[in-house]
């Protein structure tokens, strides 16, 4: 069977307008009016789920998506840096961050390390192949989890992870199956010719 996961990346936040690591907030209201607009240009899905933060949450709510949560799709957790902005962090601690961006291993914030997010998110692919019921996979998530799914699906080496870009509301898919997956879409802007709800 091919499989058909849609990734949908939440709307802006605070956060990522400022380029800080999130914490559990909420939509922009400008995202909020663009989510309630996606319903005509979004997938048709049998499984519908949503990451738990509360960004995601909204996100899939606007636009009308009855999505289960699935812990799995949880945002990279950053430890203790989670709600500083990334200019002021890199000033502060120059050598953490540069250690984190650079070895797939550290995880100097007391959270996740990149190889942990993959592995995580490795896991969640592979059960997703034995799902009967997941021919088609609509997932509300992040963007920094969407490049990671990417990386994890694709088994690209860790350091593809900062070559990707996702943007708000933006939509990749990937296809595949006996766990073999190929990228058809990447970061699709929505509403734009080539992503209509039959694609």
């Amino acid at each position: 069977m091919t499989r058909r996961l849609f990734l949908l990346s939440h709307g802006m936040t605070p956060a990522l307008r400022a380029a800080a690591f999130p914490a559990d907030e909420a939509l922009e209201a400008g995202a909020l009016m663009a989510a309630r607009a996606l319903p005509s240009v979004l997938p048709r899905a049998h499984l519908l789920l949503c990451a738990p933060e509360r960004r995601t949450r909204e996100t899939a709510e606007a636009a009308g998506l009855a999505a289960l949560r699935e812990e799995r799709l949880a945002d990279w957790d950053c430890g203790r840096w989670r709600g500083l902005g990334f200019d002021a962090l890199a000033a502060a601690e120059p050598a953490a961050v540069s250690r984190w961006r650079n070895d797939p291993e550290a995880a100097p914030h007391g959270g996740e390390s990149l190889l942990t997010l993959l592995a995580r998110l490795r896991g969640w692919i592979d059960d997703l192949q034995r799902e009967r019921d997941s021919e088609r996979v609509l997932a509300v998530t992040h963007p920094a989890v969407v490049r990671a799914m990417v990386v994890a699906a694709l088994d690209l080496p860790p350091e593809a992870f900062w070559r990707l870009d996702v943007r708000p509301l933006t939509l990749t898919e990937l296809r595949g199956g006996r766990g073999a997956w190929n990228l058809l879409t990447f970061a699709a802007p929505l509403g734009r010719a080539g992503v209509t709800g039959e694609a």
